[in-house]
């Protein structure tokens, strides 16, 4: 049963929107169950979000987050989740904005907010491979690349990324047999200059378009400057931005040690509204 009254966040990451809980509280055990959370997350007839994210105390960071896939599932990382919480836990009084540490299932991520604007430091990211196994590349691909970031990522180069049929193509590739657990599938092409990149996802959990990802922003801007031939040298920071279906962009910031990379993740965080749970 639906806990009715249950206050909520309602919270948008570039697009991706998320039902966030203030889960210090009991009495939401009901909430992670995957019925429970794919009412939720429905469109039409319920609040409408990606996924759920529970809020909750840590012994380790100042938070920590539990995200669910609008289908229920249980995800270890999502990057625009993470920016939102970061927002909400300066909100709450659960953290300083300066910098502070946020407990997620792929580990600890260094946050801080300033004016509003989130930027998460990621765990570093060494499985990266430029040429994916066994994907055949279709009119207008250019080059297909993996990247595990916290989570499974799919990424594939092509022409324009306006023409391509996001759901058509992505669905496939993200069962691949070359990825057992399955990835994200994410599409880019140059908007303009060097560093400006759009990009439209196929997200894994939701099984359909999203009109952002902030980890598959991650994993195309590694597959995107390791690509071009011109990884960071020491010291150096790579910036690439990515311009996302809504129209609102992300910026990821690189750093490269040997064959780690250390990115940084900023974009938008805003609390549309917040309301109590009702009829579900």
């Amino acid at each position: 049963m639906i806990p009715k009254g249950q206050p909520f966040y309602k919270m948008s990451g570039s697009g991706n929107d998320f039902v966030m809980i203030d889960a210090r509280s009991d009495g939401i055990d009901e909430l992670r169950e995957p019925a429970v959370v794919q009412r939720i997350c429905a469109r039409a007839t319920g609040i409408g979000a990606d996924g759920i994210v529970f809020v909750e105390p840590s012994h380790a960071a100042a938070v920590r987050l539990i995200y669910l896939n609008s289908d229920g599932s249980r995800a270890d990382l999502c990057g625009n989740a993470t920016l939102c919480t970061a927002r909400l836990a300066v909100e709450l009084g659960m953290a300083d904005p300066a910098r502070f540490d946020i407990e997620t299932d792929s580990g600890l991520v260094q946050a801080s907010v300033a004016d509003g604007l989130p930027e998460i430091s990621l765990p570093p990211v060494s499985d990266v491979r430029a040429d994916a196994e066994g994907i055949d590349l279709a009119s207008g691909e250019r080059r297909a690349g993996y990247a595990l970031v916290g989570v499974p990522h799919l990424v594939i180069s092509c022409d324009d990324v306006t023409t391509v049929d996001v759901v058509g193509r992505g669905r496939p590739l993200r069962h691949h047999p070359s990825m057992p657990k399955g990835a994200n599938v994410n599409f880019v092409s140059r908007l303009d200059g060097r560093a400006r990149w759009r990009m439209r996802t196929f997200e894994r959990g939701v099984e359909a378009e999203t009109l952002a990802c902030g980890s598959g922003s991650v994993a195309s801007a590694i597959l995107l400057t390791k690509w071009a031939g011109q990884p960071p040298m020491p010291g150096e920071v790579a910036e690439v931005e990515l311009v996302t279906s809504s129209g609102r962009t992300l910026v990821v910031r690189l750093e490269l040690d040997r064959q780690t990379w250390f990115p940084r993740l900023s974009g938008e965080a805003r609390i549309v509204f917040t309301g109590s749970i009702g009829q579900l």
